[in-house]
């Protein structure tokens, strides 16, 4: 948008005062498009807000908008974003039973702990447990399952 069109834009503060059709205009100038019919002023109000500021002084960060773009469902047949890698904290315990018995995994800084040993891959843990090639986070059930 250039900038003397975003002079022409309302101040974020009065955009309460507008009524409906003020607040459809100011809409069209900020997302060139028309307002969804639907909307609570309140709702209006705050996503122009939003939408000023944007405009004024910048949108998000690009590793903010993949972030966010991962948190979104996976389209049916398309393909999608993988999710964000989950963060283990350290001091964490991966329990898995496996054939009977029980397994525990402590989470340290830098890798994995079991019986006493460190380990950098899960998979490795996994592998030594079961004695066939696993993949860690799925054999301690940190993947999502496919659908």
């Amino acid at each position: 948008m250039p900038k003397a069109a975003q002079s022409a834009l309302p101040h974020w503060n009065t955009l309460s005062d507008l009524d409906r059709k003020g607040l459809a205009v100011a809409w069209q100038q900020a997302f060139d498009r028309p307002i969804p019919p639907r909307l609570y002023k309140n709702t209006v109000v705050m996503l122009l807000g939003y939408r000023l500021q944007e405009l004024r002084l910048g949108g998000l960060s690009p590793a903010t908008r993949r972030h966010l773009a991962s948190l979104l469902p996976r389209s049916q047949g398309g393909r999608g974003t993988a999710p964000p890698p989950r963060r283990l904290k350290p001091g964490t315990r991966l329990q898995r039973t496996w054939q009977g018995r029980s397994y525990s995994v402590t989470v340290m800084e830098t890798g994995y702990e079991y019986l006493g040993k460190h380990y950098a891959s899960l998979s490795v843990i996994a592998k030594t447990i079961t004695g066939t090639p696993w993949s860690g986070p799925a054999f301690f059930g940190l993947k999502e399952k496919a659908a």
